[in-house]
């Protein structure tokens, strides 16, 4: 299994709070697929993963197994503050065909350095899958350490990290890391803004959340980078800019989600419902985001 290139996080479509929509889906990964991605991400970050109760979210992982049907690796997001109920979920993933899981730190109590070392150690000797680990400290509000990277790298089923922390410099040495002590193991950056430079200091991809609505502008600008065409790549990185404010709608930090998930709903790929404790965008914000669209589409890259 080689993790690289263009691996979007999957919103999770919601007919309901405990339902799927599973034609939304289809058509969700449909797009993906036809935009040459080299994988999809599921329950992470902008999946709504920890939001989401045990039987939908292993009905999110056997329905998009099913309909991925081994085009691309699929990863699954484990995160969760129980190892056991974590491990469960990785059947599930094993079960339905994913190449690997992905986990971030349990995010309830403040544990130690030297305790997520060993939770890590310990979750990856009980899973059935390889397993990436998940630098998200925004969310999490406990950083994987650069030690503790260290420490893990070597751990024969720990085959990666994506980091979502923002920090280029943690990114890089997280590569450094690698390179000196396990050269074939990937690091991949979160936010979409970085993957340029990200991939400047040694990353093999990036889990672009913007994916869900442009899969194609990701696909363009990984390729644009590995030939290093820097005129493809001054011409596209403004468009992933622009993409960056349709996040910025709304009050709350949950407005990321919020306005992928109804520009989503505005373009008829899947529902805009999220999962508790989030509400959809009330008129005004749902509008602005139809204006946003309007003018985002003259960029080409808006998944029909």
């Amino acid at each position: 299994m080689k993790i690289q290139g263009i691996v979007p996080p999957l919103v999770t479509p919601l007919s309901d709070q405990d339902a799927l929509d599973g034609e939304g889906l289809q058509r969700l990964i449909g797009h993906q697929l036809d935009a040459g991605v080299d994988g999809l991400f599921v329950l992470g970050t902008t999946g709504e993963g920890p939001s989401l109760s045990a039987s939908l979210r292993a009905e999110m992982i056997a329905q998009s197994g099913r309909l991925i049907d081994g085009r691309v690796p699929m990863y699954v997001g484990i995160t969760d503050t129980s190892l056991v109920d974590a491990v469960k979920l990785a059947g599930v993933a094993a079960d339905s065909g994913a190449a690997a899981v992905v986990a971030a730190p349990p995010f309830y109590f403040p544990a130690g350095q030297t305790e997520l070392r060993g939770w890590f150690q310990r979750l990856a000797d009980a899973l059935p899958l390889p397993l990436l680990l998940y630098n998200m400290p925004s969310c999490t509000k406990i950083a994987i350490e650069l030690p503790t990277v260290e420490a893990l790298i070597d751990h024969p089923n720990i085959v990666g990290l994506k980091d979502s922390s923002g920090d280029l410099k943690y990114l890089g040495e997280a590569v450094q890391l690698a390179a000196a002590g396990r050269p074939d193991w990937p690091v991949l950056v979160g936010p979409e803004a970085l993957l340029v430079e990200a991939m400047g200091l040694g990353a093999v991809g990036g889990v672009a959340g913007g994916a869900n609505l442009a899969p194609k502008l990701f696909t363009e600008l990984f390729a644009a980078v590995q030939r290093k065409d820097q005129a493809t790549i001054d011409r596209l990185q403004p468009i992933v800019i622009q993409l960056q404010t349709l996040y910025g709608f709304g009050k709350y930090g949950s407005s990321y989600l919020k306005g992928l998930k109804c520009a989503l709903d505005l373009r008829g790929i899947c529902s805009g419902l999220l999962a508790a404790p989030f509400d959809v965008f009330k008129p005004a914000d749902r509008q602005r985001v139809a204006t946003w669209l309007d003018g985002f589409a003259d960029s080409g890259f808006l998944a029909q």
